[in-house]
């Protein structure tokens, strides 16, 4: 199967998604590039509109109004960071650009739906340190990336020190 669009690479801004963009490039470049940042959508209007007595807390001072205000810096500051992601990808010999894209239901979810709406020839993923944590969080988004990708999976671990 051929696939005719960019190569998607899953961008965070920490040290294993910029080692995931430098090995992109050399794996893919010159070839076009989507670097995909994804955002969780709605969190300053959840806190906006949540009952206090389920929180247990005094009344929010986040109103409707300052839910969007927030919510439209934390869609900027996602494209801010795509945008960045790019460029370090066009240094690196990609033919890159930026998009800021809120989360469907999970990280995996959202990259494997702009996979198939792009025909992506590869998606490219950076793993993070060795923290329990985000061996979960990872190994799950990697196991569900890779269960339902479109297109082939390049996850790139961290760097070792030498």
């Amino acid at each position: 199967m051929t696939h005719s669009g960019p190569v998607i690479v899953g961008f965070d801004g920490t040290p294993g998604a910029e080692r995931a963009l430098r090995e992109a490039a050399g794996l893919f470049a010159p070839r076009p590039a989507l670097v995909l940042v994804v955002w969780e959508a709605g969190r300053a209007f959840e806190a906006a509109t949540l009952p206090e007595r389920v929180l247990e807390m005094p009344p929010a001072a986040l109103d409707v109004r300052t839910a969007f205000e927030a919510e439209t810096a934390a869609y900027e500051a996602a494209q801010r960071l795509a945008e960045q992601g790019a460029a370090l990808a066009g240094q690196a010999g990609l033919e890159a650009s930026g998009l800021a894209v809120a989360d469907d239901a999970t990280v995996a979810q959202t990259l494997v739906r702009v996979a198939r709406e792009r025909d992506a020839q590869a998606l490219v993923i950076g793993a993070h340190g060795h923290h329990e944590l985000r061996k979960l969080v990872l190994g799950s988004t990697l196991s569900d990336l890779l269960r339902r990708a479109p297109c082939p999976v390049l996850v790139c671990g961290p760097a070792h020190e030498s």
